[in-house]
């Protein structure tokens, strides 16, 4: 008996659970359905890592949030979420018990070290937050994004081809989102007011929305003309810049505009190669020359009264509307809050991910709009900057500027060394991407969400890798890479 068992364990194991899933069906419990993907996860967990974290890529823009739901008012999006904790975990463990997970050249760069100051000064914030099971929850979601989608990142990309296929997976995901999307908008006839709510229940609203398609944008015009790809590729690349910015032109998010609008000119500036000294001198005397006329330029914005629109002009002419604009001064509100909070907590803030909990008390009469709340429990700081300076005080907003300065200091210097080809656009795109973002951030703040979170790293990694790949010796850097396609 035990040997026909032996040898039949496993048409055994189906036909039980098949009888169990048809016994709990019968009784409207489903969740057995769940035990082949689990099995199937836990199989790709130990025999194949890397295409796991492809997976994830693939499935982050379309992954669902069960707070969304209102399933439990759990804030977790399913499947990316639980498999990058699962990944997390892997990679912790083969850390520390065998060494050599991340290469040293990584742990040694100066956009590693700003982001783990970054990640170590939130741990420090968490223990004198205002709300610590919430600020140790925030911590534990950066965690996870960054050891996955950086740290483990920069060893799936080691193979060169996997930097392609990050880019590709992404795209298809989103892709079939914007599809979605445009298919449910053009049922009300593309009207701004749908706009912000049809790409549910894949992204929360337009604006995270935007800002991902924003971060994607940049690849998709470099694929379009990157060298060794066939027309055939080529022309899929042109298909996806097509339906890419077809969504971001119906999103209505004013601020993915802006950030696209603002790579351009920073590819501009690079292609020019425009010296860092005239930049900042132009800085200084437009900064100058804003302060002396603030008021001048405070009474010319009141006078703008145009608002949100289904006509794309007017909804542009919006952006700069601080007189009735609702949308624009709800954020004025939030950024005033912001400040206040962090006058009262200027060293380690109110805690990670506390903010929206906190900041209701701190709102002005002045500030409030039509849309603020007593209880202030429908949203954030509107800043990925003044966020962080109320949460975990000045040294975190220094921490997001100093990710933000060593990734921008390393793809400029590697674009300008670089020759043209395959490699300086991928570089050039990654880092375009991640303006779009690092200008969206200023006005929205989505690092908290795996939807931008997934993007964000993973293009700050291939920065990285793609940085040491062209500081190693041609001897090594080709040894490297022939390492990596042989394990492929």
């Amino acid at each position: 008996m035990v040997g026909l068992l032996r040898n039949n364990w496993i048409p055994v194991a189906c036909t039980g659970f098949v009888l169990l899933n048809t016994a709990m069906a019968v009784q409207g419990r489903f969740w057995p359905n769940l035990l082949p993907l689990v099995l199937l996860a836990g199989w790709a967990l130990v025999a194949a890592p890397e295409k796991l974290l492809l997976f994830i890529v693939f499935a982050t823009p379309l992954s669902i949030n069960l707070e969304e739901l209102d399933i439990g008012g759990i804030g977790v999006a399913l499947p990316t979420e639980p498999l990058m904790v699962a990944l997390m975990l892997l990679f912790l463990l083969k850390a520390a018990l065998e060494g050599g997970v991340v290469s040293p050249g990584v742990w040694r760069h100066p956009v590693t070290i700003a982001i783990l100051a970054q990640v170590a000064w939130m741990a420090v914030c968490v223990v004198p937050s205002s709300m610590v099971l919430v600020s140790a929850k925030y911590l534990a979601a950066r965690l996870w994004f960054v050891c996955t989608m950086y740290f483990m990142a920069t060893r799936l990309f080691r193979s060169p081809g996997n930097i392609h296929r990050f880019f590709w997976y992404f795209a298809a995901g989103l892709s079939i989102v914007v599809v979605y999307t445009i298919s449910q908008h053009a049922r009300y006839g593309f009207a701004e007011d749908p706009a912000h709510w049809v790409m549910s229940p894949f992204f929360k609203d337009h604006t995270s929305y935007g800002a991902v398609l924003a971060m994607l944008l940049p690849f998709a015009v470099a694929a379009v003309f990157l060298p060794g790809y066939s027309r055939g590729r080529k022309a899929w690349a042109l298909l996806v810049l097509a339906v890419l910015a077809t969504g971001l032109l119906f999103s209505y998010t004013r601020a993915a505009w802006l950030g696209i609008a603002g790579a351009a000119a920073v590819f501009l500036v690079m292609r020019l190669r425009i010296p860092a000294w005239a930049i900042g001198i132009t800085a200084l005397v437009a900064g100058s020359l804003a302060w002396a006329n603030q008021e001048r330029i405070t009474i010319a914005l009141e006078r703008n009264r145009a608002e949100s629109h289904d006509d794309l002009a007017q909804h542009v002419s919006s952006i700069s509307n601080i007189r009735s604009d609702a949308s624009n001064l709800e954020r004025i509100n939030r950024w005033n809050s912001a400040l206040r909070m962090f006058k009262e907590r200027p060293v380690t803030g109110w805690g990670p991910g506390t903010y929206m909990f906190q900041y209701a008390p701190f709102q002005a009469s002045r500030d409030r709009t039509i849309i603020s709340t007593n209880f202030g429990l429908v949203g954030n700081a509107h800043s990925e900057y003044l966020g962080p300076l109320a949460e975990q005080g000045l040294p975190g907003l220094v921490a997001m500027l100093l990710v933000i300065g060593s990734i921008s200091w390393t793809a400029v210097r590697l674009w300008s060394r670089l020759p043209d080809g395959a490699d300086r656009r991928l570089v050039g795109a990654a880092f375009l991407g991640l303006v779009t973002y690092f200008i969206h951030g200023a006005l929205n703040n989505f690092l908290d969400l795996d939807k931008a979170s997934v993007p964000f790293w993973g293009l700050a990694a291939m920065i990285v890798v793609l940085d040491l790949k062209h500081k190693d010796p041609p001897a090594q850097r080709n040894a490297q890479v022939s390492s990596a396609m042989s394990s492929r």
